[in-house]
């Protein structure tokens, strides 16, 4: 019976490799055979066949956006972005999305499925670019796969393969209170982003209607748990709309929250999608909210996401191939 499991392990690393640790892989080849799959794997990938195909690219001078065809027909988007620093690779983890955000076009027709392990990784693979950091904010939420992230995550960093330094990694999330707490106990010191973007329930629920039940105090206060175990800076990401969440209560309660923690807040510019009915904060009154929460005494950004030609910035990833009833 054990030698059927093991030949079955076998086989099933055979058909789909970049879905297994280099543990997993070692505790049933000899390891010198384990070596060279990893090696074959993350140092030498041109030329391999391939079930998860690049359907498109498309390029602009500040990103390049990937379109995904997976092996059931369905499709993500990912995107190289170009900074000075070198390149950051935005990475999906769902097909679709179930957090149905009112300013992102990836949860336009809800969840479809969760992406396997492989299909994570490769992501990072098959782009034939200089990677630097790793940024799982593409289509869905990674903490509702919270599973196959983690273990991406692993083999991403393992040194056998890519050897990818965990400071070089962040996971954003829209705050699944359930999955801020497993990865609180994780062995993984990556860099947290949180998708606030409110300050009250009922605000929070209009802007991000698959996080109504998780309570917006609670996930902050999970959130300020991992970077205090961890000792890591927690950022929070905050989109303002104009007479929503930009008011004097907003910021007073952030600072409120905030002040005396180790976080920072990227302010966001909204990137438009096909919901007409949200209108941005104007950038004047973005830079009075950033200096009101430095004169609180917490750190602030305001940032302009890349990729916007190409609909590849933050929120506007759709994979609009995907349609509920696809084959």
């Amino acid at each position: 019976m054990k030698n059927t499991h093991q030949y079955s392990f076998v086989a099933d690393i055979i058909a789909d490799p970049y879905g297994f640790t280099y543990d997993e892989i070692g505790r049933v080849l000899p390891e010198q055979d384990a070596r060279s799959i990893y090696a074959l794997l993350y140092k030498n990938i041109n030329g391999k066949v391939r079930d998860m195909q690049i359907k498109d690219i498309v390029k602009d001078f500040e990103a390049n956006k990937y379109i995904f065809e997976l092996s059931d027909h369905k499709y993500i988007e990912s995107v190289c972005i170009k900074r000075r620093t070198g390149t950051t690779v935005c990475v999906s983890t769902q097909v679709g999305c179930p957090v149905r955000c009112a300013f992102c076009e990836s949860g336009k027709y809800g969840l479809i499925r969760n992406l396997g392990v492989s299909e994570i990784v490769r992501q990072v693979i098959y782009p034939n670019e200089r990677i630097n950091r790793i940024a799982f904010m593409g289509i869905g939420e990674p903490l509702l796969n919270y599973d196959a992230l983690i273990k991406a995550i692993h083999i991403l960093r393992d040194r056998n393969g890519l050897d990818f330094p965990t400071d070089g990694i962040a996971v954003s999330t829209a705050g699944v209170i359930k999955g801020l707490r497993r990865i609180r106990e994780e062995h993984i010191k990556i860099q947290l982003v949180l998708s606030l973007h409110a300050t009250t329930q009922e605000v929070r629920d209009y802007l991000m209607s698959g996080m109504r039940n998780n309570d917006i105090k609670e996930t902050v206060k999970a959130a300020l748990s991992y970077s205090q175990r961890h000792n890591r800076k927690l950022v929070i990401a905050y989109m303002p709309f104009a007479d929503i969440n930009d008011r004097h209560s907003d910021i007073k309660r952030l600072i409120e929250w905030l002040k005396d923690e180790n976080v920072m807040v990227n302010l966001i510019e909204y990137n438009q999608t096909t919901n007409r009915a949200l209108k941005p904060t104007d950038k004047a009154r973005l830079r009075r909210i950033q200096a009101s929460l430095e004169n609180g005494g917490i750190e602030t950004m305001i940032r302009s996401s890349r990729g916007r030609n190409i609909k590849a910035a933050c929120g506007q990833l759709a994979a609009k191939y995907n349609k509920i009833g696809d084959p």
